[in-house]
């Protein structure tokens, strides 16, 4: 039975070390997500590893390069906010309930993701596979507007469809978000207001 309490200890051990290795990862992916937060959109290894208690180069340990650890960062930040990506009961309702929600979910999205959202297009000028999530990101959330409002857009000419289309992603994206609360200064209320009053003159055809 000693080779088996032997293998039992290494076992332990091995596991141990992983489960350190875990709690390690995620404290320097959340140190990370902190440091967005407060507007650090690219951290170095010395800010990261003061936040978690690690030496600079073992925040490396974890991660292949910087473009992974701010990869995984964004990731393991909007792995907690999918959700808020969706509109519920979409395309349902009348124009002024549908304006209603969608103004409300994008701004609740807006809030949940601001930091990673800022992260990611700092990101995208130099890291291919960040740029081409951007990119994905951008078409759904237009893509949205298309079937949350198509029956108003599909009663329009083609030409002023697109224009609209255009228009209201335009207002409504999260870059646009940032620059009315941030370069601005508008409250969360303002901005719904703002947004109430341009969806409503978009929509009505």
């Amino acid at each position: 039975g000693t080779s088996d309490d032997m293998s039992a200890g290494v076992s332990e051990s091995a596991d141990g070390r992983l489960a350190r290795r875990d709690r390690n990862r995620t404290a320097v992916l959340d140190a990370m997500i902190e440091l967005f937060t407060e507007g650090v959109l690219e951290p170095t290894p010395e800010q990261v590893a003061q936040r978690v208690g690690l030496s600079p180069r073992s925040v490396y340990r974890y991660f292949a390069d910087r473009e992974s650890l701010i990869r995984a960062a964004i990731d393991r930040h909007l792995d907690g906010v999918w959700h808020l990506y969706l509109i519920p009961a979409i395309g349902q309702g009348d124009t002024e309930d549908r304006i209603v929600r969608f103004i409300g979910c994008r701004i609740q999205l807006y809030e949940a993701i601001a930091a990673s959202a800022r992260a990611t297009r700092m990101s995208a000028a130099t890291d291919e596979i960040m740029r081409e999530q951007l990119e994905a990101t951008r078409r759904a959330l237009r893509d949205q507007i298309e079937r949350h409002f198509a029956p108003e857009l599909d009663a329009m000419p083609a030409a002023t469809r697109r224009g609209r289309v255009a228009a209201i992603d335009a207002l409504c994206e999260l870059e646009s978000l940032d620059h009315y609360r941030i370069h601005r200064g508008f409250s969360s209320t303002d901005t719904h207001s703002l947004l109430l009053d341009a969806l409503r003159a978009l929509l009505d055809h």
